[in-house]
């Protein structure tokens, strides 16, 4: 462990054999068995390492939550879904081991930017995933999706290769599998977003909804795509208010979870 202020971080903990499947660990001073956030950074699915993100931990673990990020396969070494599994693998890592941080297993709140919201948004609509990975049944009990592509319409070489036959949207849109057993949700995202269309939350939102799920939403207006995630630094945090929301979402499951 290396101590950073009010939390301390535990890196390269394997949840599997490969060297991409390690998580970081942003552990509190004084974790109270509070909801476990697991956030699974973007990249394109091909990019991106959890080195990157440690200003997410640190924003979470210093308000008090045990925040876990994980490394997962990439392509072209992978396609999917083998990145979605290995984010279920992380999760159910997480579950095996989070009383050992001070966490809650079974108050899990999934988060991701843009092709991490992809994954983190599949495993918590999509309940074989975590199924298979042996993760106990109704534990998910938060989504927080930034920036995310939910109605993901393969339209480049390399999502074409990512994301190819034998399976189709049916099988990696979120929006797919959006239905009233949702855990709560939070969606938020740039509303000049020129990467990842803010229709994608709007869509899944308006799923969510129609399906009787709980689920809340912010566009910001005149943002872009990194700014949702970029409000997490201290520099950046006046971008958005996507921390302030974030951590009062994470106040309502934690309100919710307690007696």
């Amino acid at each position: 462990p290396n101590a950073f202020g009010s939390f301390r971080r535990s890196s390269d903990l394997a949840y599997g054999g490969h060297a991409r499947q390690r998580l970081d660990v942003y552990k509190p001073e004084r974790p109270d068995h509070r909801p476990v956030v697991i956030f699974f950074y973007g990249g394109t699915w091909s990019a991106g390492r959890k080195s990157n993100y440690a200003f997410v931990g640190a924003a979470l673990a210093e308000r008090g939550y045990v925040t876990v990020i994980p490394d997962y396969r990439l392509y072209p070494e992978v396609r999917f879904p083998t990145f979605v599994e290995d984010g279920a693998r992380a999760v159910a890592w997480v579950q095996r081991h989070a009383r050992d941080f001070g966490g809650d297993p079974d108050h899990l709140v999934l988060m991701g930017h843009s092709a991490g919201a992809h994954i983190a948004a599949l495993l918590a609509l999509n309940p074989s995933y975590l199924a298979a990975a042996g993760v106990r049944p109704h534990s998910v009990v938060g989504l927080i999706g930034l920036s995310g592509p939910y109605a993901l319409a393969p339209d480049t070489a390399t999502l074409h290769a990512i994301f190819g036959a034998p399976y189709t949207p049916s099988n990696w849109q979120p929006v797919q599998f959006a239905d009233r057993t949702a855990p709560p949700t939070l969606l938020l995202h740039g509303a000049d977003d020129k990467v990842v269309s803010p229709a994608h939350a709007e869509k899944l939102r308006d799923t969510l909804l129609s399906q009787g799920a709980e689920v809340e939403t912010h566009l910001y207006p005149g943002r872009g795509h990194a700014d949702t995630i970029a409000s997490f630094t201290v520099v950046a945090r006046y971008r958005t208010p996507a921390l302030k929301q974030t951590l009062a979402f994470l106040a309502r499951i934690e309100a919710g979870a307690r007696p």
